[in-house]
């Protein structure tokens, strides 16, 4: 078999399962994952599958990014929930010092200018789960967030098809070829525009009020609880035996 017969097997596999009936479905669960909890690769699923799609109608493009929109509204609605109820100060992994950072600057930025916070942060998979975390935590405005979220998913969705079908028209005769050069321009601009945040927004860390309060609530905390750890051998000791002489 020759390598060219290798090739469209392959494209044949492609197209054949990016027709199946549970690709959208799948594209709106990683996608809702993906806001809260970013290990899956939601922007690279949308990308690839719009590389495969853009030669057919229109109409299958459009779905995929409002269908990937939707997903990724609900999962920083998600977000945010968990960030009002938990906070950012919580865990052990939130005082790390680019996490805290992030955390930090996302708290000063969404009071000075939380819309071009969350349209930013939106093409960073770690710096938007921080900033909906952060968003719930210092209780943002969720009318505010919820608004400016959805104008940024839809955004975020056409930008991510609008990628895949740059490559699927360059690349129209190769699906495959066509995939994996949309995936790696996307992992491209994603790591430019994450750059580029960070030299924009994290140049400095500033004071954070309500992360801090949280923050000093925890220590307080902790530390009583190590307090009372450290005097309950000391109020054993102390305690008298029944019968026991007290000049002993």
């Amino acid at each position: 078999m020759s390598l060219h017969q290798i090739n469209q097997i392959i494209n044949d596999w492609v197209l054949g399962a990016s027709t199946a009936w549970w690709v959208l479905p799948i594209i709106f669960l990683f996608c809702v994952i993906d806001g809260f909890f970013p290990v899956l690769p939601s922007e690279s699923l949308i990308v690839a599958l719009a590389a495969v799609w853009v030669g057919w109608d229109a109409w299958h493009v459009v779905a995929l990014a409002l269908v990937g929109a939707a997903g990724a509204l609900i999962g920083d609605q998600i977000a945010y929930r968990i960030g009002r109820s938990v906070g950012t100060s919580r865990f052990k992994w939130m005082y790390r010092p680019r996490i805290r950072k992030v955390f930090d600057m996302a708290e000063h930025q969404l009071e000075q200018r939380g819309a071009v916070l969350i349209f930013t942060a939106r093409y960073i998979p770690v710096g938007r789960v921080a900033v909906n975390f952060t968003a719930g935590a210092t209780r943002y405005s969720q009318r505010s967030f919820t608004f400016f979220d959805t104008l940024g998913c839809i955004l975020w969705g056409f930008y991510s098809v609008a990628i895949g079908a740059l490559a699927g028209r360059w690349m129209e005769h190769n699906k495959l070829l066509a995939i994996v050069i949309s995936v790696a321009i996307a992992i491209v601009l994603g790591w430019v525009l994450d750059q580029l945040i960070h030299r924009l927004l994290l140049r400095f860390r500033p004071h954070s009020s309500v992360l801090d309060t949280q923050a000093q609530a925890l220590v307080q905390s902790q530390a009583q609880k190590e307090h009372h750890k450290g005097a309950s051998p000391d109020a054993e000791g102390s305690r008298q035996r029944p019968g026991a002489d007290p000049a002993l």
